[in-house]
């Protein structure tokens, strides 16, 4: 199985560090320990990725074979689009893990975070046939909103790229099938909050049917959901990820170094 990317960085090019990336770095830092602290890991697989202002298309990714507890601002790793690091680095870059990301920071130009999960009850609902169920009170949230795309193997080939892309259009909240979760955004926090809403639905959805038989939402209630729940406003959204990261402040702030 080749799991691994080589990142040998490109010979010649020079890449000092803005501003603008080393704040990126923090925030991307902070959701891989937020994500830790919530218990949305794979040991040492799964991603989240940033795309760094700037001309061209490069995002920071988790270096590979470290987890989530473990990633600081330092050691992100920065590629292009080809998969070559923009800095040396002794990471190597998970190949699904790139796959995945670099075909949606590429194509879609709000996609300034993007957020892949293999959550118990996520897989459980990406592995259903009737997919995310709208009666509970989080999937009435993302009527119309969620994205499906048919599981083809591990996500390793680059022929796959347009059609993951061609799969999830303009939707936020995507359902790999047979695999898990993925949610993308213009800020890290819009993303993380489109992940938690989609999350807590699959979560809802598998507790209620171990219940029992599940009352039906009234179809005509679903447009007032999704206009008064739906995407949060950024204000909202950083409002959320900022009290997360308050917490993971107050646990262990090592993510800054």
């Amino acid at each position: 199985m080749t799991v691994y990317l080589q990142t040998a960085a490109r010979a010649g090019v020079e890449a000092p560090m803005t501003e603008a990336e080393r704040a990126a770095r923090i925030e991307l830092a902070a959701a891989y320990r937020i994500f830790d602290m919530l218990g949305w890991t794979e040991m040492i697989f799964n991603h989240i990725t940033v795309r760094v202002p700037g001309p061209e298309v490069r995002f920071l990714i988790n270096p590979f074979g470290l987890h989530y507890r473990e990633v600081k601002a330092s050691n992100l790793v920065l590629v292009d689009t080809e998969g070559s690091a923009v800095r040396e680095t002794k990471w190597p870059v998970n190949r699904a893990g790139f796959v995945i990301h670099s075909a949606i920071h590429g194509a879609i130009s709000d996609a300034h975070c993007v957020m892949h999960t293999h959550t118990t009850t996520g897989v459980a609902v990406a592995s259903l046939k009737e997919g995310l169920s709208p009666n509970n009170f989080y999937g009435a949230m993302l009527v119309g909103q969620v994205a499906y795309h048919e599981f083809e193997g591990i996500t390793v080939e680059p022929g796959e790229k347009e059609r993951l892309v061609k799969s999830i259009g303009r939707k936020p909240a995507v359902i790999l099938r047979n695999h898990g979760l993925l949610a993308w955004g213009p800020s890290v926090s819009q993303a993380f909050v489109m992940l938690w809403t989609l999350q807590r639905a699959c979560d809802v959805q598998i507790a209620a049917a171990s219940a029992g038989s599940v009352n039906p939402i009234r179809p005509e209630v679903f447009p007032q959901t999704v206009r008064e729940g739906g995407p949060a406003e950024k204000r909202t959204c950083d409002d959320v990820f900022a009290a997360m990261q308050r917490l993971v402040d107050a646990r262990d702030p090592s993510y800054r170094d």
